[in-house]
């Protein structure tokens, strides 16, 4: 008893070193290439404001607006859940949620347009706008007004508006910087992309900014856009998309798709130009297959159908925008872009709804897995990882609370962050 049984085998200890050796390179090569979730927050979407109409109370003035916009259109649960679809059973407590969700934090992820969403405009003037921005965003973060996440969209690397976005970019970051430094939440988008060498050039402009300012090598990441059909296959016939979340040398956090000028590059009519069309499907699909594991993250488009008007109009565009969000958040597109106040009331709705509704079962299937109680379902690590995923996303949200899934899996924000395969949650 207690000692180690003695079991036959035939190959000598050199050949496993010998793999093992052969291997090395692929192993170091996995871990740089596929280091998993990064176990940060990811905001559940986008909300972009040209540069010139950003302003200090925006975060607040997009949230009243969505305040007002419920109240008018939607005034209570159950006429909430009527335009939507959402069951009797969840109503009042998405409604609920929605209204505390609007009220306290608004808008999740701000991107200062300084690109199509502000056109081109004089130097001086664009000058200014991008300084003011800084100094906006600067004064939120010491205020307490801000978002959780903010930066700005800068145009992108093509030779016409290369130099016009070096130098924004430039204004920008060094405005934060004589204010007190880089706020954690500073996201920066770059737009248009098509092909890796453009991704290298930011990486390389990021890496001077650093230099010059004395921070850390690798502080600043950014998000890549995906506009173009170059983006996604490229003239040699592989997917480009993979080869600059490669070019990006770990400092791209997200893929963004971007509905409108993808859509036309594919020549799809101003008429058809969807979230849910099939070339976005595609593009997505593959943004999907090339980022998974990589630790980038991604983001769905927008729609254009603003919910304004009168309120049979108003409840037309939720029902779309419910649905799309809905139907992203199926094919794990976790986050989107949010393009008018009014978007807000179905933004959270659809996400809270989402989470909400698989809340009990997601939870019975954990439990019964770290239990290893088996069950009508028989779960592996991979569903477990993603049992966790969905709860983690829940909570950073404020679609469930700590307390409810610590009563439903007796499981702490550390032990699904374990199971999720994720660090420890550090946003």
């Amino acid at each position: 008893m207690g000692q180690q049984e003695t079991v036959a085998t035939s190959l000598a200890d050199t050949v496993r070193e010998g793999i093992g050796a052969a291997l090395a390179q692929v192993d170091a090569d996995l871990a740089r290439r596929y280091p998993g979730d990064p176990g940060t927050r990811q905001p559940v979407h986008t909300v972009y404001v040209p540069g010139d109409v950003f302003a200090a109370d925006t975060v607040r003035s997009w949230g009243d607006q969505a305040l007002a916009a419920l109240d008018e259109h939607a005034p209570d649960a159950a006429a909430l859940a009527a335009v939507l679809g959402i069951p009797d059973t969840l109503a009042a407590d998405v409604h609920d949620r929605v209204r505390a969700k609007l009220t306290r934090e608004p808008v999740e992820d701000l991107r200062i347009d300084f690109e199509d969403g502000y056109g081109p405009r004089p130097d001086a003037e664009e000058d200014e706008a991008a300084a003011r921005a800084a100094a906006l965003v600067s004064a939120a973060y010491e205020n307490g007004t801000a978002a959780p996440y903010m930066g700005i969209r800068m145009k992108c690397m093509e030779a016409a508006v290369r130099d016009r976005g070096i130098r924004t970019l430039d204004i920008f970051l060094t405005g934060l910087m004589e204010a007190g430094g880089l706020p954690d939440g500073l996201v920066l988008t770059l737009p248009k992309v098509t092909y890796a060498e453009q991704v290298t050039a930011m990486v390389r402009l990021l890496e001077a900014f650093e230099k010059a300012r004395g921070l850390e090598s690798g502080r600043i990441g950014f998000e890549i856009q995906i506009e173009t059909t170059q983006s996604i296959l490229g003239a040699d016939g592989r997917a480009t998309v993979a080869r600059m979340i490669e070019a990006a040398e770990g400092r791209a956090t997200s893929l963004h798709y971007g509905t409108f000028d993808y859509s036309a590059s594919c020549g799809v009519s101003a008429a058809h130009q969807s979230l849910d069309h099939p070339v976005a499907d595609h593009a997505k699909a593959v943004m999907q297959v090339a980022a998974a594991g990589t630790g980038v993250r991604l983001s769905d488009g927008s729609t254009n159908v603003l919910p304004v008007g009168p309120t049979e109009r108003v409840h037309d565009a939720w029902r779309l925008h419910h649905g799309l969000v809905r139907r992203s958040l199926a094919r794990a597109y976790y986050q989107g872009w949010d393009m008018h106040p009014g978007h807000l009331p179905t933004r959270y709705a659809a996400v809270y709804a989402f989470y909400r509704e698989g809340l009990e079962q997601a939870a019975a299937r954990l439990v019964a897995y770290v239990a290893k109680a088996g069950g009508a379902v028989m779960d592996e690590p991979a569903t477990a990882k993603a049992l966790s995923g969905y709860l983690l996303r829940g909570l950073d949200c404020g679609a469930v609370d700590t307390a409810e899934v610590a009563r439903l899996t007796g499981l702490t924000r550390a032990d699904l962050d374990a199971l999720a395969g994720r660090p420890a949650a550090t946003a």
